[in-house]
Formats: C-alpha cells, structure tokens, sequence
C-alpha cells in the first residue's frame, strides 16, 4: 500500500514499508539486565512465546548469573524464577553481544541505569543519562534497517530529543521510531505488577510512522493486557508521568511520617490515625504505613529529578515543595536512630544492636537507598557494635554500601562490624532494630529484658518501640 511521503529522508520509506510493522515484531532487544529489564523482558517472553527476546549487558558477570541456576538469578523477586524457567532458551535469551543483538532486533528497549549526577551541572539532582546516550549511540552504530527505540528507564522529561539527536547525528541512512512506556513496577511484587498491570503507558509521536511504533507495542502488551488499560499519550506526557507518580506516592509515605513525630509528641497512635485517615475515601488507605522512611532506586532520585526540572524551568516554590519531601525523610531515618540513642541515655557503648533488615523493603534484595544504611551509620558513630542480618541481601552488597556510602571510613575487620547469614546469630545481641518488613521479623521474640525498636510498626512483641506510638 503506497502512501504520500509527507516529510523527512527516513519517514516515507518507513510508512510505506512499515505500516503494518505491529505485526512483525519477531525481535526484541533489551539493553540492561537489571532490576527493569530482566523481569519485563522475562514476562513479555512468557505472554509472547512468537516472539524472540534477547536481555543484553555489557556486564558478563550479570549475564552469566542470568543464564546461570535459577535460585541464583542477580534479582530475587518472587515468582521471577518460575517466568525465567519456562521461557529461558525458548524465546528469552541473555547475551552479551550488544551489536550483533541491536542489529537483528526490530523494536530495542533502553532499561539502563539513570543516577543522579554526582558531578558537574545539576549534581545531586539531574539524572545522569551517559548510559542512555551511550545505548543511543550503540543503537545507531550497530543499526542496518529502521528500529522502534522504547525509552524503559526513568527519564526526565524531553529526553526522547536527545537520543533522537544522538541517533540521527551518529545512523544517516535509518529511521528510528522513539517511544516512552516507562515501568510502573514495585520491586517485591514486580512480577505481579507485569502479570495484572493498572496501567500500561507509552508515548509516542503523532505521526503517522510515530502511531505505527505505538501500535507495534500496544500489541505486544495486549497479548496479555486488557486493551482499555493501555493508556497512549505523546512523548513528554509519558516521560513526566513517572516522575510524577513517584513523587505523588513519595509525598504520601513522607506525609504520614511527619505526622508521625507529631503523634510520639501528643500520645496520638499513629496506626489508629492512619486507619481514620485512609477510611476517607478521598484518601484511602495506601501508602500511609509509617516507617524508618523510604529507600529504593526510584523515590529519592526521581523526586529529585523533579526539582531539578522544576529549578530549571523558573518554578522555585515548585521545587522547594518536592525537595521538602526527601528532606523529611532523610529526617525521618535520623530521628528514629536518635529514638533509640535516646532509648539509652545518650550513650551506646558497648551495646550489641542487631539490625534487622537491609534490603530497601521486603522480598526484594535491593538495598539501594535503604533506610538501613544511614540508621546502622548513626548507631554505629554512638558507640554500638551491629550485627547486620537480611534473608536476601549478600554480604558482599551490605559489605559495599558500609564502605561506599558511610561518611564513616571503617574497618570491615573491626569486631563492631558483624554480618550474619542466620537470624539465630543475632541472639546475643542487646536490643534489636526492624527496619526491612520481613515476614520472619514479625513474630521475633525476645528476652523480657531487651528491647525492640519496631522501624515497619510490624512485630506483635509487646517489648517494642514503636514509629508514631
């Protein structure tokens, strides 16, 4: 079917050739085998066994890890095993060889880390995009026909210009399609969350070859996905759409931890005022569980992403009210450290303080941002000893974030240090620290003479300290 070439060297040619591309999606190639990329492409694998996935990383030791024993995968997430195994070496493929992948494929998804920048313009806020720019730039060296390009990763709004920019500066002879469908997935139920999505979203341009892309992934995700929650927006929409729904559920959890502090103050019960509050069904109940405060990969930096591009477009008040979000958490961590400190005169000298949990949150071996870093930091420089236990999260990671992350440089021979492997390690210790909302924390017990400082308001132990009580 011929159409009328309307604009640019690369746009008639895809029309014509491409307008029932939907159809022909036969490879996928995702770069990035992380926390993003792996369990999407996985689910997609599953739902779509007509068509071929290749996760690709420029890290082996990843890639060996992925196509190594399945109680092994580099991501524990519940009932990602399960997907890996059913699909792995049928249609769902690692590799490490990122250009002869990024050739075959037809539709390329980016799921690359994006950090905050720790240097230079905008640092401690924008996100850093060199690994972005770094795909953009593979995409288009390795490229022989026209490519859809997915934007999976947390982007600042507009960053759909630069990779555009980069591919066409880079491929002259090639059309490429840019497309924003940003994941909306909690780590501990993200297999779920890909399974029985709320919504899935992606932005695209309102080109004839731009809705042509848009359609070649709404049909993907429609093998599986009712059609009514597939929701399709332009470009910039579904970049700021992220950012927003983090900050939005952000500002919930810091919200109700302010309130927290206020009920310790007045002798109000924090769990009682949660329940009152989320009994309005202009509120609801979601996401107003006091706690040590959030962590994570995705809060922290996309809030302050999302002051960043405030600043940068002139909206100071805008951006002071969004960085006062992670300021009262970051707050929220130091003060429930201190409630312990406090707990004891002052002084922790001698004290043996088991931390419980160091992954971010439960069922997921993530520790990025976790409240547990900064908290253990805190008790350690007042004197205390740790004892650091999580089901999930490796020695090594915990071993990492205490030399990478402590403003404190330690001796990791130190005897105040301990990382244990089994909870019954920590038995010896003084007092105990619930800051991860494993299941297996809720029903510790301990001595009538120790006590435990509850940081998820989860444990049934009637020696406890509490958040907000």
């Amino acid at each position: 079917m011929d159409l009328e070439i309307k604009s640019s060297p690369h746009l008639g040619y895809w029309i014509k050739n491409n307008l029932d591309y939907a159809m022909k999606i036969k490879n996928i190639c995702c770069i990035g085998a992380g926390y993003v990329g792996g369990p999407t492409m996985a689910v997609i694998a599953l739902k779509c066994p007509h068509i071929n996935i290749t996760v690709v990383d420029a890290n082996p030791d990843r890639i060996k890890a992925w196509t190594g024993p399945l109680d092994k995968l580099p991501i524990y997430e519940p009932g990602l095993s399960d997907v890996v195994k059913e699909a792995r070496g049928r249609n769902l493929f690692f590799s490490d060889d990122i250009a002869g992948n990024i050739e075959k494929a037809e539709m390329i998804f980016m799921a690359v880390n994006t950090p905050t920048k720790t240097e230079g313009e905008g640092a401690g806020m924008k996100a850093d995009l060199r690994n972005i720019e770094a795909c953009a730039r593979d995409i288009a060296k390795y490229s022989k026909k026209d490519k859809i390009v997915v934007e999976k990763s947390t982007l600042p709004v507009r960053t759909a210009e630069k990779v555009k920019e980069i591919l066409y500066e880079n491929s002259t002879d090639i059309h490429f399609e840019i497309l924003s469908n940003p994941e909306f997935l909690a780590e501990g139920s993200a297999i779920q969350d890909l399974f029985k999505s709320d919504r899935v979203l992606i932005g695209g341009d309102d080109s004839e070859s731009g809705q042509n892309a848009v359609e070649a992934l709404v049909d993907i995700y429609a093998n599986w996905i009712p059609k009514e929650k597939i929701l399709t927006t332009n470009v910039w929409s579904s970049e700021l759409a992220k950012l927003a729904s983090n900050a939005m559920l952000a500002q919930r959890i810091s919200s109700i931890n302010s309130l927290s502090g206020l009920c310790e103050k007045t002798g109000a019960n924090i769990d009682e005022l949660s329940k009152a509050i989320g009994m309005d069904q202009r509120i609801g109940p979601k996401f107003l569980k006091a706690s040590a405060g959030f962590g994570g990969s995705c809060f922290q930096k996309d809030i302050l992403n999302l002051v960043y591009l405030c600043k940068f477009y002139g909206l100071d008040e805008e951006a002071e009210y969004w960085h006062q979000v992670v300021k009262i958490n970051d707050n929220q961590k130091k003060r429930f450290a201190q409630k312990v400190i406090d707990y004891f005169n002052g002084d922790l000298t001698g004290m043996r303080i088991a931390i419980l949990g160091w992954a971010f949150k439960a069922n997921t071996n993530d520790s990025r941002e976790s409240a547990s870093i900064k908290v253990s930091e805190i008790l350690y420089k007042s004197g205390a000893s740790i004892t650091i236990y999580d089901p999930m999260v490796q020695k090594r990671s915990i071993v990492n974030d205490i030399e990478s992350l402590w403003d404190t440089k330690v001796n990791l021979n130190d005897k105040r240090i301990n990382i244990v492997e089994k909870i019954s390690e920590t038995k010896k210790c003084d007092t105990f620290v619930i800051i991860t909302e494993w299941e297996e924390f809720k029903l510790i017990d301990v001595e009538e003479s120790k006590i435990i400082f509850d940081g998820r308001n989860i444990n049934q132990n009637k020696n406890k300290i509490s958040i907000g009580k």
